[in-house]
């Protein structure tokens, strides 16, 4: 049940990171699609009852270290290190583009 919970969530959104609210490294990606102008869908682990089967569930999807988790498209882009070569790489803004996320 937990692994249908994350692909239904994964699907609301354009954009949806999985978080912990004391993760420092979750709030760098939060801030750093905040100031690209997408407002993704966060999913605080640590502040919702079901945060412990969805952090396993994304273990399962090889999810490792299992916070922050983004999410583009529906499609796992991974953690900061993903994210970040994304970014760095000039491909983060034409996918979120893509998926709608972002128009301008």
């Amino acid at each position: 049940m937990p692994m249908e919970r994350v692909l239904k969530l994964v699907s609301e959104k354009p954009v949806v990171i999985f978080s912990k609210s004391s993760c420092c490294m979750c709030h760098t990606i939060k801030t750093l699609f905040s100031e690209l102008g997408v407002y993704p869908s966060i999913h605080e682990l640590d502040e919702i009852p079901t945060g412990k089967e969805i952090e396993r569930a994304l273990i399962r999807l090889g999810c490792s270290p299992t916070v922050p988790v983004v999410f583009i498209g529906g499609e796992l882009v991974g953690g900061p290190n993903q994210v970040m070569s994304l970014h760095i790489s000039r491909s983060l803004i034409p996918l979120l583009k893509r998926v709608g996320a972002l128009w301008l």
